[in-house]
Protein backbone atom coordinates (compact mmCIF):
# COMPACT_ATOMS: atom_id res chain seq x y z
CA UNK A 1 0.00 0.00 0.00
CA UNK A 2 0.84 3.56 -0.22
CA UNK A 3 3.82 5.28 1.99
CA UNK A 4 2.25 8.30 4.42
CA UNK A 5 2.94 11.53 3.01
CA UNK A 6 3.72 15.02 4.21
CA UNK A 7 0.46 16.43 2.69
CA UNK A 8 -1.58 14.31 4.97
CA UNK A 9 -4.33 15.43 7.40
CA UNK A 10 -3.83 13.78 10.98
CA UNK A 11 -6.37 12.53 13.63
CA UNK A 12 -6.85 11.01 16.77
CA UNK A 13 -9.19 8.08 18.18
CA UNK A 14 -10.23 8.18 21.78
CA UNK A 15 -12.01 5.59 23.96
CA UNK A 16 -12.87 6.05 27.68
CA UNK A 17 -9.25 5.57 28.18
CA UNK A 18 -7.76 8.80 27.74
CA UNK A 19 -10.12 10.79 30.52
CA UNK A 20 -10.99 13.94 30.33
CA UNK A 21 -9.91 15.48 27.09
CA UNK A 22 -9.52 19.41 26.66
CA UNK A 23 -10.47 19.26 22.65
CA UNK A 24 -9.54 23.18 22.09
CA UNK A 25 -5.80 22.10 22.67
CA UNK A 26 -6.29 18.71 20.52
CA UNK A 27 -7.83 21.39 17.74
CA UNK A 28 -5.15 23.46 18.29
CA UNK A 29 -2.56 21.00 18.19
CA UNK A 30 -2.75 20.21 14.58
CA UNK A 31 -5.73 17.42 15.22
CA UNK A 32 -8.35 17.52 11.88
CA UNK A 33 -10.13 14.44 12.77
CA UNK A 34 -11.36 11.81 15.41
CA UNK A 35 -13.36 9.07 15.63
CA UNK A 36 -14.49 8.30 19.29
CA UNK A 37 -15.61 4.62 20.22
CA UNK A 38 -19.31 4.51 20.68
CA UNK A 39 -20.04 0.85 21.21
CA UNK A 40 -19.06 -2.64 21.78
CA UNK A 41 -20.92 -5.92 21.71
CA UNK A 42 -24.92 -6.20 21.70
CA UNK A 43 -25.27 -3.77 25.06
CA UNK A 44 -22.02 -2.11 25.87
CA UNK A 45 -21.84 1.53 25.33
CA UNK A 46 -18.34 3.86 25.96
CA UNK A 47 -19.38 5.93 28.95
CA UNK A 48 -17.18 8.94 27.45
CA UNK A 49 -19.12 8.53 24.15
CA UNK A 50 -21.18 11.68 24.32
CA UNK A 51 -19.09 13.95 26.47
CA UNK A 52 -16.58 13.01 23.73
CA UNK A 53 -18.76 13.72 20.54
CA UNK A 54 -19.88 16.82 21.84
CA UNK A 55 -16.53 18.42 22.95
CA UNK A 56 -15.03 17.52 19.80
CA UNK A 57 -17.59 19.18 17.59
CA UNK A 58 -17.37 22.07 19.71
CA UNK A 59 -13.65 22.29 19.04
CA UNK A 60 -13.97 21.94 15.14
CA UNK A 61 -13.40 18.67 14.51
CA UNK A 62 -14.61 16.49 12.04
CA UNK A 63 -15.91 13.24 14.27
CA UNK A 64 -16.54 9.86 13.41
CA UNK A 65 -17.37 6.99 15.97
CA UNK A 66 -16.68 3.61 16.01
CA UNK A 67 -18.05 0.01 17.23
CA UNK A 68 -15.79 -2.52 18.33
CA UNK A 69 -17.26 -5.81 16.85
CA UNK A 70 -17.85 -9.15 18.62
CA UNK A 71 -20.34 -11.22 16.97
CA UNK A 72 -19.86 -14.81 15.51
CA UNK A 73 -23.10 -15.07 13.48
CA UNK A 74 -25.19 -13.22 11.03
CA UNK A 75 -28.14 -12.51 13.78
CA UNK A 76 -25.82 -11.16 16.45
CA UNK A 77 -24.00 -9.13 13.99
CA UNK A 78 -27.65 -7.45 13.17
CA UNK A 79 -28.07 -6.77 16.85
CA UNK A 80 -24.79 -4.96 17.41
CA UNK A 81 -25.86 -2.86 14.27
CA UNK A 82 -28.84 -2.27 16.03
CA UNK A 83 -27.21 -0.99 19.24
CA UNK A 84 -24.42 1.49 17.81
CA UNK A 85 -27.23 2.76 15.50
CA UNK A 86 -29.56 3.31 18.61
CA UNK A 87 -26.38 4.98 20.27
CA UNK A 88 -25.68 7.23 17.41
CA UNK A 89 -29.10 9.01 17.97
CA UNK A 90 -27.96 10.05 21.13
CA UNK A 91 -25.72 12.36 19.56
CA UNK A 92 -28.32 13.54 16.62
CA UNK A 93 -27.53 10.08 14.26
CA UNK A 94 -24.79 9.14 12.06
CA UNK A 95 -25.97 12.16 9.80
CA UNK A 96 -24.88 14.17 11.98
CA UNK A 97 -21.33 13.67 12.57
CA UNK A 98 -19.10 14.33 9.50
CA UNK A 99 -17.36 11.18 9.16
CA UNK A 100 -18.88 7.51 8.58
CA UNK A 101 -19.54 5.14 11.61
CA UNK A 102 -16.76 2.39 11.69
CA UNK A 103 -16.90 -1.58 12.08
CA UNK A 104 -14.00 -2.05 13.87
CA UNK A 105 -13.23 -5.57 13.08
CA UNK A 106 -9.85 -6.82 14.58
CA UNK A 107 -9.78 -10.58 15.94
CA UNK A 108 -11.56 -13.89 15.45
CA UNK A 109 -12.79 -15.15 19.21
CA UNK A 110 -14.87 -17.50 17.73
CA UNK A 111 -12.66 -19.01 15.35
CA UNK A 112 -14.55 -18.53 12.45
CA UNK A 113 -13.26 -19.32 8.50
CA UNK A 114 -12.66 -16.77 6.63
CA UNK A 115 -16.01 -17.26 5.03
CA UNK A 116 -17.49 -16.86 7.93
CA UNK A 117 -15.71 -14.07 8.99
CA UNK A 118 -17.29 -12.30 5.73
CA UNK A 119 -20.60 -13.44 6.24
CA UNK A 120 -21.22 -11.75 9.55
CA UNK A 121 -19.15 -8.55 8.65
CA UNK A 122 -21.66 -7.98 5.87
CA UNK A 123 -24.40 -8.63 8.16
CA UNK A 124 -23.26 -5.75 10.29
CA UNK A 125 -22.17 -3.41 7.58
CA UNK A 126 -25.34 -3.67 5.70
CA UNK A 127 -27.96 -3.57 8.66
CA UNK A 128 -25.94 -0.65 9.98
CA UNK A 129 -25.74 1.44 6.26
CA UNK A 130 -29.95 0.41 6.33
CA UNK A 131 -30.50 2.12 9.65
CA UNK A 132 -28.07 5.22 9.94
CA UNK A 133 -27.87 5.89 5.69
CA UNK A 134 -24.95 6.01 6.11
CA UNK A 135 -21.89 3.80 4.70
CA UNK A 136 -19.59 2.93 7.07
CA UNK A 137 -15.47 2.34 6.90
CA UNK A 138 -13.86 -1.08 7.96
CA UNK A 139 -11.33 -0.95 10.88
CA UNK A 140 -8.97 -3.43 10.73
CA UNK A 141 -4.90 -4.68 11.63
CA UNK A 142 -2.72 -5.32 8.89
CA UNK A 143 -2.51 -8.58 9.36
CA UNK A 144 -6.53 -9.57 10.13
CA UNK A 145 -6.92 -7.28 6.72
CA UNK A 146 -6.60 -10.76 4.64
CA UNK A 147 -9.24 -12.00 6.44
CA UNK A 148 -11.70 -10.00 3.96
CA UNK A 149 -12.28 -11.28 0.58
CA UNK A 150 -12.32 -9.15 -2.19
CA UNK A 151 -16.20 -7.99 -2.57
CA UNK A 152 -15.22 -5.83 0.48
CA UNK A 153 -13.47 -3.61 -1.67
CA UNK A 154 -16.66 -1.21 -1.47
CA UNK A 155 -15.92 -0.13 1.86
CA UNK A 156 -12.88 2.42 2.52
CA UNK A 157 -9.96 0.74 4.56
CA UNK A 158 -8.98 2.17 7.94
CA UNK A 159 -5.69 0.16 8.45
CA UNK A 160 -3.62 -0.30 11.77
CA UNK A 161 0.22 -0.78 11.41
CA UNK A 162 2.44 0.78 13.57
CA UNK A 163 5.48 1.60 11.99
CA UNK A 164 7.47 4.48 11.29
CA UNK A 165 9.11 2.77 7.82
CA UNK A 166 6.60 -0.20 6.53
CA UNK A 167 3.74 0.38 4.97
CA UNK A 168 0.47 -1.47 5.64
CA UNK A 169 0.71 -4.90 2.80
CA UNK A 170 -1.44 -5.41 -0.26
CA UNK A 171 -4.33 -7.37 0.80
CA UNK A 172 -6.92 -9.22 -1.17
CA UNK A 173 -9.51 -6.55 -0.56
CA UNK A 174 -7.23 -3.35 -0.84
CA UNK A 175 -4.45 -2.11 -2.45
CA UNK A 176 -4.68 1.37 -0.71
CA UNK A 177 -5.80 2.64 2.83
CA UNK A 178 -8.07 5.74 3.42
CA UNK A 179 -6.98 5.95 7.30
CA UNK A 180 -3.55 4.96 8.49
CA UNK A 181 -3.79 3.93 12.05
CA UNK A 182 0.08 4.44 12.11
CA UNK A 183 0.92 3.98 16.08
CA UNK A 184 -0.84 3.76 19.57
CA UNK A 185 1.84 5.91 21.82
CA UNK A 186 0.76 9.02 20.21
CA UNK A 187 1.38 12.51 22.33
CA UNK A 188 -1.18 15.37 21.35
CA UNK A 189 -1.86 18.15 23.81
CA UNK A 190 -5.24 18.01 25.61
CA UNK A 191 -4.74 14.45 26.33
CA UNK A 192 -3.01 12.72 29.22
CA UNK A 193 -0.66 9.66 28.29
CA UNK A 194 -0.75 8.15 25.23
CA UNK A 195 -3.13 8.09 22.16
CA UNK A 196 -3.83 6.57 18.80
CA UNK A 197 -2.42 8.94 15.73
CA UNK A 198 -4.19 8.66 12.30
CA UNK A 199 -3.27 9.98 8.65
CA UNK A 200 -6.08 10.63 6.14
CA UNK A 201 -4.93 9.68 2.61
CA UNK A 202 -5.64 13.59 1.81
CA UNK A 203 -5.97 16.77 2.68
CA UNK A 204 -8.49 18.55 5.48
CA UNK A 205 -10.33 19.60 2.20
CA UNK A 206 -9.99 16.25 0.76
CA UNK A 207 -11.36 14.59 3.73
CA UNK A 208 -14.47 16.87 4.28
CA UNK A 209 -15.05 16.23 0.32
CA UNK A 210 -15.03 12.88 0.12
CA UNK A 211 -17.41 12.26 3.10
CA UNK A 212 -19.64 15.22 2.24
CA UNK A 213 -22.69 13.24 1.12
CA UNK A 214 -22.19 11.05 4.80
CA UNK A 215 -23.75 14.03 6.39
CA UNK A 216 -24.24 16.97 3.90
CA UNK A 217 -25.92 19.21 7.15
CA UNK A 218 -27.07 18.30 10.72
CA UNK A 219 -30.37 16.56 10.84
CA UNK A 220 -33.56 17.90 10.07
CA UNK A 221 -35.63 16.88 12.86
CA UNK A 222 -38.90 14.88 11.87
CA UNK A 223 -42.83 15.71 12.72
CA UNK A 224 -43.63 14.55 15.98
CA UNK A 225 -45.62 11.65 16.13
CA UNK A 226 -48.28 12.75 18.34
CA UNK A 227 -48.29 17.08 17.72
CA UNK A 228 -50.25 18.56 20.31
CA UNK A 229 -52.31 20.42 17.59
CA UNK A 230 -53.41 18.39 14.87
CA UNK A 231 -54.22 21.50 12.51
CA UNK A 232 -52.09 24.29 12.02
CA UNK A 233 -50.47 25.75 15.24
CA UNK A 234 -51.63 28.44 17.17
CA UNK A 235 -49.91 31.48 16.71
CA UNK A 236 -48.35 32.28 19.94
CA UNK A 237 -49.92 35.57 21.49
CA UNK A 238 -47.60 38.76 20.81
CA UNK A 239 -45.70 40.47 23.33
CA UNK A 240 -47.90 41.83 26.24
CA UNK A 241 -51.26 40.49 24.81
CA UNK A 242 -53.19 38.03 26.41
CA UNK A 243 -53.98 34.87 25.61
CA UNK A 244 -57.49 33.73 24.50
CA UNK A 245 -58.46 30.42 25.74
CA UNK A 246 -57.51 28.62 23.01
CA UNK A 247 -54.32 29.69 23.08
CA UNK A 248 -53.56 29.16 26.70
CA UNK A 249 -55.08 25.53 25.86
CA UNK A 250 -52.64 24.77 23.15
CA UNK A 251 -49.88 26.24 24.98
CA UNK A 252 -50.51 24.27 28.32
CA UNK A 253 -50.57 21.16 25.99
CA UNK A 254 -47.54 21.99 24.65
CA UNK A 255 -46.02 22.05 28.24
CA UNK A 256 -47.23 18.89 28.82
CA UNK A 257 -46.02 17.17 26.25
CA UNK A 258 -42.26 18.61 26.79
CA UNK A 259 -42.67 18.06 30.03
CA UNK A 260 -42.98 14.37 29.26
CA UNK A 261 -40.01 14.29 26.71
CA UNK A 262 -37.94 16.32 29.30
CA UNK A 263 -38.30 13.90 31.46
CA UNK A 264 -36.30 10.80 29.26
CA UNK A 265 -32.65 10.48 29.36
CA UNK A 266 -30.73 13.61 29.22
CA UNK A 267 -28.01 14.90 26.94
CA UNK A 268 -26.68 18.32 26.89
CA UNK A 269 -27.78 20.65 24.25
CA UNK A 270 -26.91 19.51 20.30
CA UNK A 271 -26.10 21.60 17.93
CA UNK A 272 -28.46 21.37 15.79
CA UNK A 273 -31.09 22.37 18.20
CA UNK A 274 -29.46 25.58 19.99
CA UNK A 275 -31.36 27.83 17.97
CA UNK A 276 -34.79 26.55 18.66
CA UNK A 277 -34.30 26.15 22.50
CA UNK A 278 -32.75 29.53 22.81
CA UNK A 279 -35.53 31.13 21.01
CA UNK A 280 -38.06 28.74 23.35
CA UNK A 281 -36.16 30.13 26.38
CA UNK A 282 -36.41 33.85 25.05
CA UNK A 283 -40.25 33.90 24.20
CA UNK A 284 -41.14 34.50 28.05
CA UNK A 285 -38.10 35.37 30.48
CA UNK A 286 -40.55 35.93 33.38
CA UNK A 287 -42.64 32.04 33.19
CA UNK A 288 -40.46 30.13 31.04
CA UNK A 289 -41.51 26.99 29.41
CA UNK A 290 -39.14 24.52 30.82
CA UNK A 291 -35.57 24.33 31.91
CA UNK A 292 -32.83 22.73 30.72
CA UNK A 293 -29.31 23.29 33.29
CA UNK A 294 -29.44 19.25 33.50
CA UNK A 295 -29.64 18.53 29.80
CA UNK A 296 -32.47 17.21 28.15
CA UNK A 297 -33.71 14.16 26.06
CA UNK A 298 -32.68 13.70 22.23
CA UNK A 299 -36.57 13.48 21.67
CA UNK A 300 -37.21 16.81 23.25
CA UNK A 301 -34.44 18.74 21.34
CA UNK A 302 -36.24 17.50 18.17
CA UNK A 303 -39.92 18.41 19.66
CA UNK A 304 -38.70 21.90 20.58
CA UNK A 305 -37.01 21.89 17.04
CA UNK A 306 -39.94 20.97 15.04
CA UNK A 307 -42.02 23.40 16.83
CA UNK A 308 -39.43 26.06 16.46
CA UNK A 309 -39.23 25.47 12.97
CA UNK A 310 -43.27 26.03 12.73
CA UNK A 311 -43.08 29.22 14.34
CA UNK A 312 -44.04 28.60 17.90
CA UNK A 313 -41.88 30.74 20.01
CA UNK A 314 -42.08 34.05 17.55
CA UNK A 315 -43.33 37.01 19.11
Amino acid sequence: MQTRSSGNTQGIDVSRYQGNIDWAKVKASGMTFVFIKATEGQTYTDPNFQTNVTGALAAGMLVGTYHFFRATTSDGAKAEAAHYATTLQKVGGAKALQLPPVMDYENNPGNLSKAQINTVAKAFLTELQRLTGVKPIIYTGNSFAGNFEPSMNSYDLWIARYSNSRVPEDQPAWKRWTFWQYTDSGKVNGISGNVDMNEFQGSAAELKARYATAAPKPPEPSEPTNPTNPTNPTEPPKGGEPMTAEEKAAFDALKSQVDKLQARQQMEVPVWAKAAVDAALAYDTKNPLFSIDSGASYDFYRFITVMYRRGLFKK
